[in-house]
């Protein structure tokens, strides 16, 4: 399996576990020797691990915590770590997220989680009422 695939696939678990609210799952994907840190939309940072899954744990065990997908994942390698940057698809609303893994143990762990607002997608139109320019 190439790194990438990899990364996505780790990605992915970050994702199903959050979705599922798994708390279990959500602890595995975060590395354990390294350094973490997570920023959730609005907080202020977490640093260390026991505070990020301290407030992941919170999270999940929420039963109104949104439901969320990730969807137009870029990845990019660098020796031994990968940034995939993303789009959070939420019911109510659209966020931008970086995850950033370390290959830790032969597996690609969470180091950093960011999410926070994003611009509004546009919608191009193929026939202005205004007869002015598509956006």
């Amino acid at each position: 399996m190439s790194d990438k695939h990899a990364v996505l696939e780790a990605n992915e678990a970050f994702y199903a576990a959050f979705r599922n609210r798994d708390v279990a799952g959500m602890e595995k994907i975060w590395a354990v020797t390294a350094p973490v840190c997570c920023i959730h939309p609005g907080w202020t940072p977490l640093i260390g691990r026991k505070l990020v899954i301290e407030s992941w744990a919170t999270i999940l065990s929420n039963p109104s915590a949104p439901q969320i997908s990730c969807s137009d994942m870029n990845v990019f390698l660098h020796g031994g770590s990968a940034l995939v940057v993303c789009q959070e698809i939420l019911p109510q609303a659209q966020l931008l997220a970086s995850n950033w893994f370390v290959h830790e143990n032969d597996l690609w762990r969470l180091v950093h989680h960011h999410a926070g607002p994003s611009p509004q997608p546009v919608v191009a139109s193929t026939s202005p009422q205004d007869g002015g320019t598509v956006h």
